[in-house]
């Protein structure tokens, strides 16, 4: 009881805070911040693809634990082990791209702009900047001072079955809509070996692959990740067009061709399976989707503070 009473007051938290961001938030005080970004994460694009599926990745797993509150910026120091350092995170990369977009927002706005605001419009960037859609970002979040690796445990695992899915989504007031739409982020990156392992070697007592693979599809990620892979960056992109922000992963998630248990999960629930095949046929239903909410996921919210230095709480 107490655990659905907490997650009510959590939901009603998100929800009057979402009133209090603003897309105007900076006009005035720093009217620059927007293009500032935007041209720290076109810099590093073009001299590393793999930029936008970092940042996006990184506002995702910044939302999930805490609020958008730039803490999986932190580093760890001392006995305290941040974020960034607990295991779903090790993988995280491209710090520096809102390192050098806070530097540059610095020198032009002295300590107005928080980090978790700059991470959610690098963000948008990143998807923007990919061939996706863009949007106003609510802005005026605060940065927070705490940032345990043992909190990173609540993250949704690629190995999540439907609901298990649902309930990580729900504690944060985000739909089933919400689930397959934000899923779609999928589209862009990479997944090592290590996240999709139980599907391609002993899934179960009976079988070494999960039969919902295609056969061949299969065989490919095999030949990429053996039993006893001892390659440290092996995997495989999470969709064919890795780099483009399109609708390809839903159209092979329903050939067969995905990469974690948890994208297949999916296909397991008729309301997913639904918006998997709307998604998979309009480009446009999956972006309107898809803006609608990363706006409510990027709302979520519970810092303090400006940080001046997003890697260091002063």
């Amino acid at each position: 009881m107490a655990a659905i009473v907490s997650q009510a007051l959590f939901i009603l938290f998100v929800s009057s805070y979402v009133n209090a961001l603003s897309s105007n938030y900076y006009d005035k005080t720093c009217p620059h911040l927007e293009s500032t970004v935007t041209s720290a994460v076109k810099i590093a694009m073009t001299n590393d693809k793999t930029v936008p599926a970092a940042l996006l990745r990184m506002h995702f797993h910044d939302c999930f634990i805490r609020g958008c509150d730039a803490s999986v910026l932190l580093e760890s120091k001392g006995n305290n082990q941040a974020e960034k350092d607990g295991p779903p995170n090790i993988s995280l990369h491209a710090f520096y791209v809102i390192d050098n977009a806070k530097k540059a927002v610095e020198a032009l706005c002295p300590g107005v702009v928080s980090c978790a605001d700059i991470l959610a419009l690098a963000a948008r960037d990143a998807v923007a900047l990919s061939g996706g859609p863009t949007w106003e970002v609510p802005k005026g979040r605060k940065d927070g001072r705490i940032s345990k690796a043992s909190e990173t445990r609540q993250l949704p695992a690629p190995t999540f079955n439907i609901s298990q899915l649902q309930q990580s989504f729900s504690q944060r007031g985000l739909s089933l809509e919400d689930l397959v739409a934000l899923s779609g982020g999928h589209t862009l990156g990479f997944a090592h070996c290590s996240s999709f392992q139980n599907r391609i070697h002993s899934f179960s007592a009976t079988l070494d692959v999960d039969p919902s693979l295609q056969p061949s599809f299969a065989s490919s990620l095999r030949s990429v990740c053996p039993a006893h892979n001892k390659v440290r960056n092996a995997g495989a992109t999470l969709d064919s067009t890795s780099t483009a922000f399109d609708n390809a992963y839903y159209k092979l998630l329903l050939q067969g061709k995905s990469i974690f248990s948890s994208d297949q999960a999916l296909l397991t629930n008729p309301t997913t399976k639904a918006l998997v095949s709307k998604f998979a046929s309009s480009q446009q239903e999956f972006e309107n989707a898809f803006v609608e909410s990363i706006i409510k996921m990027s709302s979520i919210t519970g810092g303090q503070e400006i940080r001046l230095d997003c890697k260091v709480v002063r």
